[in-house]
């Protein structure tokens, strides 16, 4: 599904319920903050998390970056492929490749 029909879902879906209103910018980045804790907690006591409880929460996580992104007029698209950009830069293969190490100590 392209990010652009998955937006007019989430457009529709909000707008049927009146919830706009509610989905401040604010707003919207707590919700993904609350939601990626829920991510986390289905790992909390086991590397072994229920891929169902997961996909769920993933879901919310990223229902509600795409709804700031559309909110602030960013396409999600580009913004990580900014970024990425700026990442590739910060990590190059040569240097990065098999390591965790922050950039900073490459």
């Amino acid at each position: 599904m392209e990010t652009q029909d998955v937006l007019e879902q989430l457009r529709a879906f909000v707008a049927a319920r009146d919830w706009s209103q509610f989905h401040t910018p604010e707003n919207l980045a707590k919700s993904i903050s609350i939601e990626a804790a829920e991510l986390l907690e289905a790992y909390q006591w086991s590397s072994d998390a229920d891929l169902e409880q997961v996909k769920d929460e993933l879901a919310d996580v990223l229902t509600y970056a795409y709804l700031l992104a559309d909110k602030l007029g960013l396409e999600p698209e580009t913004i990580i492929a900014d970024k990425l950009k700026i990442t590739e830069e910060k990590y190059p293969v040569e240097k990065a490749r098999g390591s965790s190490a922050k950039y900073d100590q490459l």
